[in-house]
């Protein structure tokens, strides 16, 4: 249904809204909660009550709104969305019947929001609307649902993670009952509904929160990891070596790693899109370790090949970024390569070099050792254990890229002969850095 038709319906099938209360506006959401909480704000969101879209049409608004009347301020360009209701006719989160009369009243809008810290509004003079106890939870430190319709759309486990991601921080927790809601949709099986697109989405966005790893550990809590993410699901309760993995538990390492990645991160300055591509890595690293052979734990030889098939496997279900799906790839297969960096061969880490298209890609390099760092430091105990990888491959790295291809074309190098010598040259060139590492006998 598109505006025109939304206006010829709400004027046929609504009475006169003259008799209604008058048009008024609330910020919403966020926002409002935010600004409780002494946050900065981002986007500023409206509800209109008692308005017909002609009304705002009228008033020089912008409709933008797809699936219901949603409209930019004539000045502000903030959104003005009018009030709603919804009711649930089919499977997954867009399975909605929406009504958007002008006798859907503010408390009728806020009812059918996820969670009641979200549930709040402002009247244009400041005033406070509160209907479901939003500002006691907050005080609360509570992430609790509003209502039992939270069940009705299974994004909302996705949202509460990724909320405790943000707020974990500040002490947040999530309620018990809805933790317990989170499970009875999980055990629904409408959490089968969800996009690839909608879930790499949220996880985009966990990703870039202060506490990424609070995401996985919410949907695990919520029975609802083994429906999004089988794969990360099974590392739980998978034990590794106690000498190397003081932590034991294969998934638990998975969240330490994301802890230990962000102050790497933050050192090196890196993009928000470089941040999530070398996180979405540090999930994908180990999970070949979640199918070893139990007469095998807690050893997991040979779990880098089906962390790299695995990793593909996932990156393409999710539909991820060309750049994560590469470097989970890289990371799930090479890691441990790294990691016994001094112990290679110049002819070896050469090889590994080729893998990450060092020569073309020399970015590659610093996101895949970020994420090998965070892998060594994510481990209980170990944290600060000195790590010299990333040093010396980055100085290897720099001695093979300054032997010059032209060069040796000068000295008439050509073809098949110029990339063997250009190649022996630069395993000469790591193998003398080698030497100012390591003492050979």
């Amino acid at each position: 249904m598109n505006i025109h038709e939304i206006v010829i319906h709400l004027q046929t099938s609504v009475t006169c809204p003259n008799k209604m209360e008058p048009m008024k506006k609330y910020l919403v959401g966020g926002a409002v909660r935010d600004q409780l909480l002494n946050l900065p704000t981002k986007d500023r969101d409206w509800v209109v009550v008692g308005a017909t879209p002609e009304q705002l049409l009228q008033q020089g608004y912008q409709p933008v709104g797809k699936d219901f009347p949603v409209f930019l301020h004539p000045e502000t360009h903030e959104e003005y969305a009018l009030a709603r209701t919804e009711k649930k006719v089919g499977a997954g989160y867009t399975g909605f019947d929406c009504y958007f009369g002008v006798d859907v009243s503010l408390e009728e809008d806020l009812s059918r929001r996820d969670l009641t810290i979200n549930a709040m509004a402002m009247d244009e003079q400041g005033l406070l609307v509160d209907p479901y106890n939003g500002q006691q939870d907050l005080t609360k430190k509570q992430l609790r649902h509003v209502s039992d319709a939270f069940i009705e759309d299974p994004l909302r486990v996705l949202r509460v993670a990724r909320f405790l991601a943000r707020f974990g921080e500040l002490g947040f927790q999530i309620a018990p009952e809805t933790v317990s809601l989170m499970q009875s949709i999980a055990a629904s099986g409408e959490l089968q509904h969800l996009t690839p697109e909608r879930v790499w989405l949220e996880t985009e966005k966990a990703l870039l929160e202060p506490q990424p790893w609070l995401y996985f550990q919410a949907l695990r809590d919520g029975h609802c990891l083994q429906a999004i993410f089988p794969e990360v699901d099974l590392l739980f309760g998978v034990p590794q070596v106690a000498e190397h993995h003081p932590e034991i538990d294969t998934g638990i390492h998975l969240l330490l790693t994301l802890k230990a990645a962000l102050p790497l991160i933050a050192a090196k300055n890196l993009s928000a899109a470089d941040r999530i591509t070398v996180l979405f890595s540090l999930v994908c690293h180990d999970l070949g370790k979640g199918l070893t052979p139990e007469h095998l734990l807690p050893k997991h030889h040979g779990h880098e090949e089906l962390s790299e098939h695995l990793a593909k496997k996932l990156c393409k279900r999710l539909k991820t970024p060309s750049q994560v799906q590469r470097l989970a790839i890289l990371v799930g297969g090479n890691h441990t390569h790294c990691h016994r960096a001094l112990e290679l061969k110049p002819s070896t880490v050469m090889r590994l070099f080729d893998r990450l298209d060092l020569f073309r890609r020399p970015e590659t390099l610093t996101l895949f050792l970020t994420a090998c760092e965070a892998d060594a430091r994510g481990r209980t105990g170990l944290e600060d254990r000195p790590y010299p990888a990333p040093d010396y491959l980055l100085d290897c790295a720099q001695a093979a890229q300054s032997v010059d291809p032209k060069e040796l074309m000068a000295l008439g190098f050509r073809g098949e002969a110029l990339g063997h010598e250009l190649r022996q040259r630069r395993v000469k060139a790591i193998h003398q850095i080698k030497k100012s590492y390591v003492q050979e006998p």
